[in-house]
């Protein structure tokens, strides 16, 4: 088990120190990037705001040859900016916009944010497909080091456990950094384990189908928005209409996310997250049918089956927010605790090689031809 949890460290080892401290900062993604970039989110509310219409045309006529793909806005916070996305082939533009005047506010280029490299990085690497395999592939260590650490923590006698529970402060450097990667590993491997684990529904296509098989008896099948039955052009104030319509058929507070096809025969998805469900994530799925506004299809939460509802509850415990507050501080902690354990680990293994070095270089006992006479004792 030493063994084992000593070279998979050493494989992983820097791997996990870019996943885990990329992971900490996504756990406040949204409050670290509205306090720094807060004139891009916020807003001063005014009495009454211009249509979705209006704000669409001034994106598009921002960008010309880009695609809008996509419309956030929060319904229930007057004070929020509604964002656009927009697309012409990689490139990826985010423009922020004010409802009350429809004027940009500030265009970015997506891919150049600094969150958005934050994520690249914890997902691959920034290394496309193979920086996917390799951050994968250490995810499936990391949860295998969790066991065998805690193995290797176990005490061998139960009068030792008491030393294993806590850090000693005062001790050694040596044993302070022993107890700080063995202790501070032990109090948080539950929840390291259920970051590692959830992980892995992004790393692997056989485990996210797997979620649909063990709890709905089949693979995941992927949700497509429906073909509009009738082609018909937009008429003006036709995004305002839907937005209406949606609210009044998602009454809850959440956030509203409209995702716009780039073929005009495929209908609109409007996605609205439910803010006052008892976990986070819960997302209610409207298909309209483009220019007439018709509803083609509803996905809503509560006739989902198991298997989605599990597989939307990966999100949220991997990250944290399942329960709010809480769990994400929970959630930061223990990716701290985790990005720590390669550099203690490093030190541990550093100190005992320099130990073996030491005893391996000394002086041998001199070896006499003779056998020693015992002393006369007078």
């Amino acid at each position: 088990m030493g063994k084992l949890h000593l070279w998979l460290g050493l494989a992983s080892g820097l791997v996990v120190l870019v996943v885990t401290i990329t992971g900490s900062l996504l756990v406040f993604e949204k409050e670290i990037d509205e306090a720094v970039n807060h004139d891009f989110y916020f807003v001063q509310p005014q009495a009454q705001r211009v249509s979705l219409d209006e704000m669409l045309n001034n994106v598009a006529a921002l960008h010309p040859g880009f695609t809008v793909t996509r419309m956030t806005l929060e319904t229930d916070a007057p004070e929020r900016s509604v964002l656009f996305l927009s697309k012409k082939g990689k490139a990826l533009q985010y423009t922020a916009v004010n409802p009350y005047t429809g004027k940009v506010i500030r265009s970015v280029n997506y891919n150049k944010r600094f969150y958005t490299v934050v994520l690249q990085l914890h997902r691959t690497l920034c290394m496309n497909e193979t920086g996917k395999v390799i951050t994968g592939i250490s995810c499936l260590i990391f949860l295998i080091m969790i066991g065998t650490g805690l193995v290797l923590w176990w005490p061998r006698r139960w009068r030792g456990l008491k030393q294993r529970l806590k850090v000693k402060w005062p001790a050694s450097r040596k044993r302070l950094n022993w107890d700080l990667h063995a202790v501070g590993g032990f109090y948080l491997h539950l929840v390291m384990f259920a970051i590692a684990f959830t992980g892995l529904t992004w790393a692997y296509k056989w485990f996210n189908d797997g979620i649909f098989i063990v709890f709905d008896g089949k693979p995941y099948k992927k949700m497509e928005a429906p073909a509009n039955q009738v082609q018909q052009p937009v008429a003006v104030g036709f995004y305002e209409q839907l937005y209406r319509e949606a609210n009044r058929q998602l009454p809850y507070k959440g956030e509203l996310r409209f995702v716009l096809p780039e073929h005009d025969s495929l209908a609109i998805g409007v996605f609205k997250e439910n803010y006052e469900a008892s976990v986070s994530n819960v997302v209610d799925i409207l298909y309209f049918e483009k220019g007439t506004g018709r509803l083609l299809k509803d996905h809503l939460y509560r006739n989902a089956s198991t298997g989605w509802k599990v597989r939307r509850l990966m999100y949220p415990i991997h990250t944290g927010q399942i329960y709010g507050w809480p769990t994400r501080i929970i959630a930061f902690i223990a990716c701290l605790v985790a990005a720590s354990l390669p550099i203690t680990g490093l030190y541990i293994w550093l100190g005992r090689k320099k130990k073996s070095a030491r005893a391996g270089k000394k002086e041998p006992l001199p070896v006499s031809g003779k056998i020693p006479q015992p002393a006369v004792v007078v």
